[in-house]
């Protein structure tokens, strides 16, 4: 079944202010640091901006936010873009530095001073820190603050022709030493620093603070909606500030925060990671057991799967801590149903057929066992093949299913075999193993219906490659790394390097290629690996092998921890309690919050088992029922299931937006009632394809060129002329119906 997005607040926001008529089209924004390279917490923001613009036909500015070029480097630029394009995103022609706008920014900033709102300051930053007060006392103003207006302008001026030293003097904002938000009392908004740019070499030595430059230069771009994690919450005074105290374009760009992505078992800190890097403890940024999105690629895991991480995680307001093991599922899922199935043994035993022919033969094997139009391989088979040496025992346990001597098994897809004779070298190691097949048994079953005691699998002696296998499990070796000495937390057994022997076809796999290696894993080759030198990277095992280390994590976060159930993550135990939900494409934050109150589960139950659409019923409860709740119980509500299906019904044919269904919850919330009589009683009716019409016209005959451009293909400018029907109904268009005829009426 096809289900629609799961609903985010952030997504809210951008309906409601294009409803409003706020903006002409979406703009969002990336401004990464290019002080190291992209992580996946950085791809769950990149999934946020990038998005949601497409999502309302609006664009996404790629903008590096070099304002400190102590740490900066271009390498960590190509990287960004390399990394935001493997994850399917593009920028197009919108690809900016805040470097650009040093000149703008500079003038914003003699605005300020202009106006005796900004001040040069000689305090260092020790005295700053130590004069800025606490969260209970207001700080104490500093000496300069009161510098007469063209005294600063002059000092400034002078900071900028490099007359003083690093940390001799700050420009300061003059705001509010007394402001409970700390943020506000009179941040140093420029610092001198001697130091080359990266893009701008020696002509600049004063830089801007990133609170100043961020808002400035997403008005300067047209930016709308600033998407941030929620550490810069209290920054939001700051952007918001700047811009309001500066001569910037309108409308105006404004900030919302959501929650940042932490997961187990790993550190998603640049600077933790360039420890890392630096103090050799990996072998570079790109190492596949660290998160880097470069990393994450080299050891084969799909784009398709980090998206498909991000979209089940969903974006919230709370901060959680997400098990590792969600990624890992996202991943062997996406590889379970792409990857092709191929035969590897990675610890080689040889066993010669003494009674098979010594020409070789092909095995017919499925590429995939669950599509069958994936078709088939034939893979060759003579006289000598290679088993796992862990697939024999000489003297077997009770209950063993593989090779023993006089052990009948079956080699995957092609005979039963036998064990006839061990053979050993001067030491008593097993170095081959001698046996017979039976020729009747062709393709793995026998005419008489008796059965092996296992299926094992193998790989022909004499056609097979050898193959290096870099077996990576996680860097460290405890849940939450970073209380201590990194090194000190790393996991001893964090790769493991096999030589092993696969199915001659692995030989000639691209780049891209992934492969289900039967009962070893999901690899993928690596770049060093070459024709005569076969490298391939375990991207995820093929089953959870961290369930004991996960339970102890699990039962040590919970005694931590004393946040309510719905703020904390998943623990690994919910989630096969969370797959009710989650297996109907419900995000993983929403269905704990289900999870964790029976009444709002019952409430979003009762509206699917009413008709409602599952994805539409558990986000409305656990986004827009909890949030009009405010912490009131669930089972004190006036209303059911079925009003809450009746309620999305009049969402999914038009009726309302979701303004619209805002308001009538609320009113459901309240008093109880039916959803279409307090739509009409509170005249919330939106304006439908039949009456659009004559709007949309109206519309296109306003803006020609606009419409002729959207007609030859330019998709983006549909959210603008969007924008336009939105405004001239007073934001009571249908957005889908309007986007529709838009399309439509544009290429008439």
């Amino acid at each position: 079944m096809t289900t629609k997005p799961a609903s985010n607040f952030l997504r809210d926001i951008i309906e409601a202010d294009l409803a409003a008529g706020r903006y002409d089209r979406v703009v969002t924004r990336f401004p990464p640091e290019p002080n190291g390279h992209l992580h996946i917490g950085h791809a769950k923001a990149i999934c946020a901006d990038f998005g949601l613009a497409q999502q309302f036909g609006g664009v996404t500015n790629l903008r590096m936010d070099d304002t400190n070029p102590v740490k900066e480097d271009e390498s960590y630029v190509r990287g960004i873009q390399a990394d935001i394009r493997w994850l399917g995103f593009d920028w197009e022609d919108r690809f900016f530095h805040a470097a650009d706008y040093f000149e703008q920014l500079y003038a914003y900033a003699v605005e300020l001073i202009g106006k005796d709102l900004a001040y040069v300051c000689s305090q260092n930053e020790e005295e700053m820190r130590a004069t800025r007060g606490t969260v209970r006392e207001p700080g104490t103003a500093s000496p300069d603050r009161d510098r007469p207006v063209p005294e600063s302008l002059d000092l400034f001026a002078r900071m900028r022709a490099g007359e003083f030293a690093d940390g001799e003097l700050t420009l300061r904002a003059k705001i509010d030493m007394a402001a409970p938000n700390m943020k506000l009392r009179d941040p140093p908004i420029y610092r001198i620093r001697h130091a080359t740019h990266h893009r701008t070499g020696d002509d600049w030595c004063i830089y801007p603070m990133y609170d100043f430059a961020h808002g400035l230069s997403d008005s300067i771009e047209g930016v709308t909606h600033s998407f941030c994690t929620l550490e810069f919450e209290n920054n939001r005074a700051l952007y918001d500030w700047f811009i309001e105290n500066t001569s910037t374009p309108r409308p105006r760009p404004f900030q919302y925060e959501f929650a940042r992505l932490a997961l187990t078992w790993t550190v998603m800190s640049k600077r933790k990671l360039l420890t890392l890097v630096d103090d050799g403890l990996v072998n570079g940024w790109d190492d596949p057991r660290m998160p880097t999105l470069s990393g994450l690629r080299r050891r084969g895991v799909p784009a398709e799967a980090i998206r498909g991480f991000c979209d089940r995680i969903g974006v919230a307001k709370t901060n959680s801590l997400i098990e590792m093991e969600v990624l890992e599922e996202t991943i062997r899922d996406v590889l379970n149903d792409a990857a092709p199935r191929r035969m590897c043994v990675t610890d080689p035993l040889e066993f010669v057929i003494t009674n098979h022919p010594a020409d070789a033969e092909q095995v017919p094997l499925a590429n995939h066992p669950g599509k069958p139009e994936l078709g088939e391989r034939e893979v060759a088979l003579s006289g000598s093949v290679y088993v796992e040496r862990g697939d024999f025992a000489e003297a077997p346990p009770k209950g063993w299913k593989r090779l023993s001597p006089g052990r009948e098994v079956r080699l995957k897809g092609a005979y039963f075999v036998t064990v006839t004779e061990v053979v050993k070298d001067d030491g008593g190691a097993i170095v081959q193993l001698r046996g017979t097949y039976d020729p009747t048994t062709k393709g793995g079953s026998a005419p008489d219906g008796r059965k092996p005691a296992g299926t094992i699998h193998w790989v022909d002696a004499a056609s097979s490659v050898p193959v290096e296998l870099r077996v990576y499990d996680r860097l460290f070796a405890v849940p939450e790394p970073g209380a201590g000495e990194l090194k000190d937390e790393l996991n001893p057994d964090s790769l493991a390097v096999l030589r092993g022997r696969a199915e001659a076809s692995v030989a000639h796999a691209g780049p891209d290629a992934r492969f289900q290696f039967e009962r070893v894993g999901y690899f993928a080759p690596d770049p060093d690996s070459e024709p005569d030198a076969l490298v391939f990277n375990r991207v995820v095992a093929l089953r959870d092998t961290w369930k004991s280390k996960r339970t102890a994590a699990s039962a040590a976060a919970a005694k931590r921890s004393a946040a309510p159930a719905a703020a904390s993550g998943p623990s690994a135990e919910d989630l096969a309690a969370l797959r009710p939900w989650t297996d109907r494409g419900v995000s993983v934050e929403a269905a704990f919050v289900l999870h964790g109150d029976p009444a709002l589960a019952a409430l979003a139950v009762g509206a699917i088992e009413a008709g409602g659409d599952p994805v539409a019923s558990a986000n409305l409860v656990a986004n827009e029922v909890v949030r009009v709740l405010s912490g009131a119980s669930a089972a004190d509500l006036l209303f059911g299931g079925a009003e809450l299906a009746a309620l999305q019904g009049l969402d999914a044919d038009g009726t309302l937006n979701q303004r619209g269904v805002r308001a009538v919850l609320a009113e459901l919330v309240a008093a109880g009632g039916d959803p279409a009589e307090i739509t009409e009683r509170l005249g919330l009716r939106q304006v439908g394809a039949d009456t659009l019409g004559p709007v949309v016209d109206a519309v296109l005959q306003a803006h020609p060129d606009e419409a002729t451009r959207l007609a030859a293909g330019e998709h983006k400018l549909v959210g603008f002329l969007l924008g336009q029907v939105m405004r001239r109904t007073g934001g009571k268009a249908d957005p889908k119906a309007a986007r529709a005829l838009l399309m439509e009426r544009a290429r008439s």
